[in-house]
């Protein structure tokens, strides 16, 4: 009798947190869906009821200049910040994994520091160093900005794949007379590829969304995709912005299938490593 009621109020404990998790998957995901059927709709306005179904808002973004240049600038400087992100957080990583030094956990702490730090302290301060190496309405300022911003991103998720790491493949590939750098290309580098990927999909993932920094650093002709949302919603309410917002959300959800992808992956290989 008293296991039979231990066995209910487990189900009925499950059943309270299964309930409560999705409505807090509810309350976090709505919000983010609703937007899609907007971009649908055939009248001139962003409201419901829609007054009908039209592709309409997504010719006006094929076929605007202003929305094609946003777009382009993002498809620019994110793949570009993305990559030096990367090969500065892995080489990082690499050094705070192997590397015995006095202050690590403080280096650690001011490379995470952007991601901890208010973005709008970041942004005036970087306005300000950017102003006085003529960095400012520039690319190349823009890149630097965002690969900052992304650094953090793929220093945590690579430190973690190398803690993790069996350190004994890389002292058996020195034995046989490979050097420093052959071993981390063939050896280290394969094996901990996943978090690579995973980092760079954030850091990545980070730029191109990324609104505060660019307001301070860019000039009106660098204006990413998230800048020129943000001024059609301030200068005119245009349901070309739902639009917009659709394809982010599609690419969100690619970014986040492959990150699935790479999770599974790492958990091959850790299997495989655990039977050997």
């Amino acid at each position: 009798m008293i296991r039979q009621e231990g066995l209910l109020l487990m189900r009925l404990w499950n059943a309270v947190f299964n309930f409560y998790g999705a409505a807090v998957l509810l309350f976090l995901v709505v919000p983010v869906l609703i937007i899609v059927p907007l971009s649908f709709n055939s009248g001139s306005f962003l409201s419901y009821p829609l007054n009908g179904f039209s592709l309409r808002w997504y010719q006006a973004f094929f076929h605007s200049r202003e929305w094609l240049g946003a777009l382009g600038n993002s498809l620019l400087i994110a793949p570009l910040a993305t990559l030096l992100a990367t090969v500065l957080g892995v080489l990082a990583s690499v050094g705070l994994v192997r590397g015995e030094f006095r202050g690590k956990t403080l280096v650690m702490a001011i490379i995470v520091s952007p991601m901890i730090a208010p973005v709008v302290i970041v942004a005036v301060g970087m306005f300000f160093f950017f102003a006085r190496i003529s960095l400012l309405n520039s690319y190349l300022g823009l890149v630097l900005a965002h690969a900052m911003l992304g650094v953090p991103f793929v220093v945590i998720t690579v430190t973690a794949v190398l803690k993790n790491y069996d350190r004994n493949l890389s002292r058996a590939a020195a034995s046989l007379g490979a050097p420093p750098w052959l071993v981390f290309a063939r050896v280290t580098l394969p094996l901990i590829a996943p978090g690579v990927f995973s980092g760079a999909l954030f850091a990545f993932a980070a730029s191109f969304d990324e609104v505060v920094v660019t307001l301070f650093l860019a000039s009106p002709g660098q204006r990413t995709l998230p800048i020129q949302m943000f001024a059609g919603i301030r200068e005119n309410l245009d349901p070309t912005i739902a639009a917009a917002a659709s394809l982010m959300v599609g690419a969100s959800l690619i970014l986040l299938l492959v990150m699935e992808m790479l999770r599974r992956r790492a958990a091959r290989i850790r299997g495989a490593e655990g039977r050997f």
